[in-house]
């Protein structure tokens, strides 16, 4: 029984600046530092290849003093919203009603909720009260594709029903004031707030790629790698430097065993969705599959013009490429990395 995913809808927040518009918030919260340091992080901020953003908070609220209950109920306020327009425009463009929907998986890791998203998208858009839950909290920037997995083997044991998963992130809700590391830094020049929803359904006529298959990859003794710390302050984000590299490390056997089991190689793959976790993450991972003939140019444009947005931003990639008219038997790799430290890999066939 095959499991297809039928159509993805973003959903870009209300706020958004360009990256030479920040700068000057940027250099206003770092007065009193050092002038060589100053510059240091504008040239972070410069260079960190996202162009533009978008955000549930303009920039003056981002730079306030609030407080950890005040961000946390603008993203409570805001992501609700998102979630909704988001699975509505995926619900339209799958000509399907709410009640529709058998499963709902709900993804977000930057803000804290209870009851969790997915019960208030029940009550907003009357979906079926019989409908299975399932919020997936803590799995940062892989979970999109986490619960894509989740969903598939969902409508793997169950003919003729319809899944949702919605993803929704404020990484700007987690930016830490007081906070002058590098990792504070870095993540703020880097990431962005954004939604997506997909939906995904194991009737037999309906159409969209199929997933072929899914694995989960698990690197040991990483779970200090990525991720968050709850503060008094709110959820301060955790990214080693060594990132990069574990991932290059282990690159090998992330992608080949896991094509070969499917009697495939890197050559039969014509299309990469790639998570865009960063400039160096991109970089590393280009390079590597640069090596072996292919390209993640939507990835990188993904992350020029939205900045990563944690567990939604693989799913912009794959909606550029649900939006092509792509050949019938063309091949795609879905890989996203999350804390744990972990890889999420999913196989596509249009």
């Amino acid at each position: 029984m095959a499991v297809r995913i039928t159509t993805v809808a973003k959903q870009l927040p209300k706020y958004t600046r360009e990256t030479k518009d920040i700068l000057p918030f940027v250099a206003l919260w770092l007065e009193g530092q050092d002038e060589r340091f100053i510059r240091k992080v504008l040239k972070i901020f410069e260079n960190a290849a996202v162009d533009k953003r978008y955000s549930i908070m303009d920039a003056e609220e981002v730079f306030l003093k609030t407080s950890f209950e005040d961000k946390n109920a603008i993203y409570e306020r805001e992501c609700v919203k998102l979630a909704e327009q988001s699975l509505v425009k995926a619900l339209n463009k799958a000509n399907l009603q709410s009640t529709d929907i058998d499963y709902i998986i709900t993804v977000s890791c930057t803000g804290i909720m209870i009851p969790s998203l997915d019960a208030f998208l029940i009550n907003s858009l009357k979906m079926k009260q019989d409908i299975v839950r399932l919020p997936v909290t803590e799995m940062g920037c892989a979970a999109g594709v986490s619960g894509i997995i989740y969903a598939k083997n969902f409508l793997k044991a169950n003919r003729n029903k319809r899944a949702a998963v919605i993803a929704v992130e404020s990484p700007t809700a987690t930016f830490q004031l007081e906070d002058y590391s590098m990792v504070n830094i870095v993540s703020a020049a880097i990431f962005g707030d954004g939604c997506a929803s997909v939906i995904l359904s194991s009737h037999e006529d309906e159409q969209g790629p199929e997933i072929l298959d899914e694995a989960m990859y698990h690197f040991y003794d990483a779970a200090h790698m990525m991720g968050f710390k709850l503060r008094n302050s709110g959820l301060q984000m955790v990214l080693d430097q060594s990132v990069p590299q574990t991932i290059a490390d282990h690159f090998p056997k992330i992608i080949h065993p896991f094509l070969e089991q499917n009697h495939l190689t890197i050559e039969d793959i014509n299309h990469l969705v790639f998570h865009p976790g960063g400039k160096k993450i991109v970089q590393t991972v280009e390079d590597l599959f640069g090596d072996l003939g292919k390209n993640i140019d939507d990835t990188k444009e993904v992350l020029r013009l939205y900045g990563n947005m944690s567990s939604a931003t693989v799913l912009y990639v794959l909606e550029r490429f649900m939006d092509r008219d792509l050949p019938k038997g063309d091949k795609g790799l879905m890989l996203s990395f999350g804390p744990g430290f972990s890889a999420q890999r999913i196989l596509l066939e249009w």
